[in-house]
């Protein structure tokens, strides 16, 4: 069992991160590793609850005590075996994963939780430092063949798990490197993509044929058995207002997607860049602090981003009681970089074996309750915005009075969201059909609704991940693609040993 005092002994830790000034330099993860002993010493803090209602806060039901008293006990291989049996890719939830896990943590009533996410993460890691992960290839081959289209987490969860049940799996990516979201999207100091690589690596040995830079017609995929739509929902969310044409004014993902390439090797310099600008950012979630911590290690003069959410309390609001996940004031890596500020025009910042300098600023900052009105710019070109500031009153967000402002912007990048999966190529083909919030429909056992338009398809068509949930988390697309795979699996072959985590009904507590 658990130790039952191992919370009273310990404090919650977290993996340290480096230096401000140092990381501002490259585009390196921004933690420092944990030693196996720290990592130890917070996996004891899983007290013996008896409910353990973790397990509800993790879509993919990761069996969390188990592996956390196995890692307390020095048993790594086996709390390594126990993770993976829950879920494929834990190196990158332990990075990418906001942990709603952790929001559900007993701990977490009325205390720090236990840091579930870093375990996670050190288990992961430390199996590779070992080379416990190994391709895992099918004792048989069922002679069915299934067509995955995208590789994001859904797309490469599902592809994984028929390629093990027997299955001959292609998958299929418009880009010219796999990942999706992971790869384009997410900044490298985040995640750095040599982790997609290597268990990309793990699949090509199991199996999994990839095929990059194709975007297969309904012809192409009327050779299959079963063809899984894993597309995502790539279509940001616009602000239709007055100079949004403006030059200067672009999507988070087309920024974001820039600097990855040049982290990949593929050019010098990206196209859009932050370097030397009055950087605003729309939006106050993940992707907009990715914008923030991006433009910052580019360079930017300035960075602003503005949330049109009021500024959440430090502690857990009451809107949000436990186990749901919290609406709680975070302070992310990127913040932490924005907010960095040091005395003087030039100071030294000592780093083991580096000697830095700083010119003393504080480069970000985030501003709540705003709502941008308009654009404006000369000369074809934006040169900043118009806002006010907005209350909410019986629902609806209205404008208070003499709160207008202008801030002063050279590049502005709107990251509001996605409206939902694209519907034009393939998806037209098969005639896919949409709810009125852009998911693609399916029923309960993720097969699609489709009507075809391609004469002559007739090959079943399965949904899984984003385009068919909606826009949401790396945990929620892996579930989707592992059960989105036990059910392809159990139509092809009668029965089904694949574990499926979820219906595509389920929502978590306080979704």
């Amino acid at each position: 069992m658990a130790d039952p005092r191992g919370f009273l002994q310990h404090p919650r830790r977290e993996p340290e991160h480096r230096p401000v000034p140092l990381r501002l330099m490259d585009w390196k993860e921004v933690y420092e590793p944990s030693s196996p002993e720290q990592i130890q010493e917070q996996a004891t803090r899983c007290m013996d609850c008896g409910v353990p209602f973790c397990h509800q806060g993790c879509p993919l039901g990761n069996i969390i005590p188990e592996w956390n008293d196995l890692v307390r006990q020095d048993r790594w291989r086996e709390a390594f075996d126990r993770l993976h049996a829950t879920n494929n890719f834990p190196d990158f939830t332990g990075r990418l994963c906001p942990a709603p896990c952790e929001g559900a943590c007993v701990l977490a009533i009325n205390s720090d939780a236990v840091a579930i996410k870093n375990v996670e993460q050190a288990i992961a890691d430390y199996g590779f430092d070992q080379d416990w992960v190994q391709p895992i290839s099918p004792s048989f081959d069922t002679g069915q063949k299934v067509a995955v289209v995208g590789s994001g987490p859904a797309g490469l969860a599902a592809a994984q798990q028929l390629t093990r049940a027997g299955h001959k799996v292609t998958v299929y990516e418009r880009d010219d490197r796999f990942g999706g979201l992971m790869r384009y999207g997410v900044p490298e100091y985040k995640m750095e993509k040599r982790h997609i690589d290597r268990r990309l690596e793990q699949m090509e040995q199991e199996g999994t044929e990839f095929r990059p830079n194709t975007a297969p017609t309904a012809r192409d995929l009327r050779a299959f058995d079963v063809v899984v739509l894993a597309t995502g929902t790539p279509v940001p969310r616009d602000l239709p207002v007055e100079g949004r044409e403006l030059e200067g004014v672009y999507f988070a993902m087309e920024y974001l997607t820039e600097q990855n390439r040049v982290c990949e090797g593929d050019a010098e310099e990206p196209t859009i860049t932050a370097k030397g600008k009055k950087v605003v950012i729309i939006g106050g979630g993940d992707t907009g602090t990715d914008c923030f911590g991006t433009a910052l290690r580019q360079g930017a003069a300035s960075v602003t981003q503005l949330d049109i959410r009021p500024r959440a309390p430090r502690t857990r609001a009451a809107s949000t009681p436990w186990p749901m996940y919290p609406l709680v004031h975070r302070v992310a890596t990127a913040h932490e970089e924005g907010e960095y500020v040091v005395t003087g025009s030039e100071v030294e910042a000592e780093i083991p074996g580096i000697t830095l300098r700083h010119s003393g600023q504080s480069l970000g900052e985030r501003i709540y309750n705003a709502n941008t009105v308009s654009f404006f710019g000369d000369q074809g070109r934006v040169t900043g915005l118009c806002g006010n500031e907005v209350k909410v009153v019986d629902g609806r967000r209205v404008p208070m009075e003499d709160t207008d402002f202008e801030i002063d912007a050279d590049l502005v990048l709107i990251a509001l969201g996605f409206t939902g999966a694209e519907r034009g190529g393939l998806i037209h083909e098969l005639g896919v059909k949409f709810d009125e919030r852009g998911r693609m429909m399916r029923d309960d056992h993720y097969r699609a609704s489709i009507s075809p338009r391609f004469p002559g398809f007739d090959t079943p068509v399965y949904v899984a991940g984003d385009n068919g949930r909606g826009q949401s988390l790396i945990v929620w697309a892996i579930a989707e693609g592992r059960a989105c795979a036990a059910a392809v699996d159990a139509d092809l072959m009668g029965e089904t040993a694949l574990p499926a985590n979820l219906s595509p009904s389920s929502q978590p507590l306080g979704a």
